[in-house]
């Protein structure tokens, strides 16, 4: 992944796909810790991200050389993690997401999808922010508590988020917004994650969350050369 391209590296123990169920702090860290500690030997310079929604695997990753927490329910899981995260002084990046991985999608609602998610981090960043935490990512959370409807809102109005002052993380690769509409499996939705990758960008997104970075460096690549352009063009 680094050869090819990727910036920072994001592990995780917990899985968050829908329906998934939670481990716990221990068997997460069990999992957690051969392969942070691997990574950091293997590559010491390159930043790692640890997805987790646990203050307890946040603090004993940090210590063992992470550089950046990236937690899905925005501290509503776990509400001492943002204090691990304001002492420590590291990146915080935060999700929205409606109810929990194991029952996100069960039936989620809204009024309206893109106002609702914007406010929702909009009142997370305030309150973060007066915990002394400076450097938030903000991640609308596609497919954590959406229908594919609401997945496209997001994307299509993804600007709205440029509001909030902070980096814009995207995650839809190979998820079933894409092979719902394309009618395909997962493993065939690589050209739908390019196309969504390219909007994205074009929308605002500052951050690719990944899992074929040769592809996402590619439309980066072209996305930059093509806002090069437009301005010498101007």
């Amino acid at each position: 992944m680094v050869r090819e391209g990727a910036a920072i590296l994001d592990v995780g123990g917990q899985s968050s796909r829908p329906g998934a169920e939670r481990v716990g702090t221990s068997e997460e860290w069990r999992r957690l810790e051969p392969a942070l500690d691997a990574i950091r030997t293997a590559l010491p310079d390159v930043p790692i991200s640890i997805d987790t929604f646990h203050a307890e695997v946040a603090r004993k990753a940090l210590d063992a050389g992470a550089d950046m927490i990236n937690d899905i329910s925005a501290g509503a899981l776990d509400p001492e993690l943002p204090m691990v995260v304001a002492e420590r002084g590291v990146p915080y990046a935060i999700m929205h997401m409606q109810g929990t991985p194991g029952t996100m999608q069960d039936n989620p609602v809204y009024r309206e999808v893109v106002h609702e998610v914007k406010h929702h981090l909009e009142e997370r960043c305030v309150q973060l922010r007066a915990l002394g935490i400076e450097h938030l990512v903000v991640d609308p959370g596609f497919g954590f508590g959406k229908t594919v409807q609401h997945n496209y809102s997001l994307l299509q109005h993804l600007d709205v988020l440029s509001d909030l002052g902070c980096p814009i993380l995207v995650g839809v690769s190979r998820k079933s917004m894409i092979h719902k509409v394309l009618e395909c499996t997962s493993e065939e939705a690589l050209n739908g994650t390019t196309a969504l990758h390219a909007w994205a960008l074009d929308r605002g997104a500052h951050w690719l969350r990944v899992h074929d970075v040769a592809p996402a460096v590619e439309c980066i690549r072209l996305h930059q050369y093509l806002r090069a352009s437009e301005r010498h063009h101007d």
